[in-house]
């Protein structure tokens, strides 16, 4: 009897290994092929900024394009928005737009973040997930270079440093 219970003790904890391991690695693979890769066209997209005017992405063609996805609760977020504010006041004028996304929150946090930061460049806030996901974005921070005809130069993961930002604007200004 002691045996028995013990043989079915040990199936049912190998099934639910075998659930738990499964179910990770779906989670941590899937989206992976949804991500824009370097060399292809970046999806368009319409999102509305903090001012209430409409940004297309395909209205910036002929100019370079710094695309950041971020979060306000995000460390590496924080400590790169001024880089990306001071380097877009450098590059602005010379044909370098930044897009910044924000991924689903309060119109009052993301507000509340643009004034603490003094932020100058267009932010809009990706409501419901279609451009994050459009783009395949995992994890944030994510900056995705688009040159001046569309086409996604580079894309970057993780915190950057003011050097990387103005080396990334370089790089696609027109």
């Amino acid at each position: 009897m002691k045996k028995r219970r013990l043989v079915m003790r040990t199936i049912i904890l190998l099934i639910l290994g075998a659930a738990v391991a499964y179910s990770l690695y779906a989670n941590l693979t899937k989206d992976t092929k949804q991500k824009v890769a370097v060399g292809e066209k970046a999806p368009d997209f319409v999102l509305t900024d903090m001012d209430g005017n409409k940004h297309r992405l395909s209205d910036y063609r002929g100019q370079g394009v710094f695309l950041n996805f971020w979060g306000t609760w995000c460390p590496p977020c924080k400590k790169e928005m001024p880089y990306i504010n001071n380097q877009y006041q450098q590059y602005k004028d010379k044909g370098v737009q930044v897009l910044s996304v924000d991924i689903q929150e309060s119109e009052l946090q993301v507000r509340q973040f643009a004034e603490h930061y003094k932020l100058d460049f267009p932010i809009m806030i990706d409501t419901d997930k279609e451009v994050m996901t459009a783009y395949g974005i995992n994890p944030l921070p994510a900056t995705f270079l688009i040159d001046k005809n569309g086409e996604v130069v580079k894309y970057h993961t993780g915190e950057m440093t003011e050097k990387m930002v103005r080396e990334f604007m370089e790089k696609i200004k027109p």
